[in-house]
């Protein structure tokens, strides 16, 4: 993700700038196209896994070599999931030698939370009834 999309979610402008999460203000049009993207690569239950299995990994990061025998997939098609999980801003990486390791970017995930969690002790908008509903 370049560092105009992520300006465009409210990161890397080394301010605190944020766009609201989904509860205090409705996000703009460009802020939804760009997060979109982000959950698009997440909608796929292999790069959803392969997100887990990066993060979770002790020290931080882990080679594609130790990624790709948890799937019955080829080589190339996990390489295609871990290409996705980079556009989008989750994962980053770098060759060393052969092997290529990968790690997290908690910038982005916790991005992610921030958009979806509820203010503590905040009760949720409330509800009006429409038209034509049950009583």
């Amino acid at each position: 993700m370049s560092k105009q999309e992520l300006v465009a979610l409210g990161q890397g402008s080394g301010t605190d700038a944020c766009c609201p999460g989904l509860l205090t203000a409705p996000m703009d049009e460009t802020q939804a196209v760009e997060l979109a993207k982000v959950f698009k690569a997440l909608g796929d239950p292999v790069r959803l896994r392969l997100l887990s299995m990066i993060a979770s990994q002790a020290g931080g990061e882990v080679c594609v070599c130790d990624l790709t025998p948890a799937f019955d997939l080829s080589q190339p098609t996990i390489s295609h999931h871990l290409k996705l999980l980079r556009q989008a801003g989750l994962i980053d990486c770098e060759r060393r030698g052969t092997w290529v390791y990968y790690w997290l970017l908690p910038e982005m995930t916790d991005r992610l939370a921030g958009i979806l969690t509820r203010p503590a002790g905040e009760p949720l908008p409330a509800r009006t009834e429409t038209a034509g509903a049950a009583s």
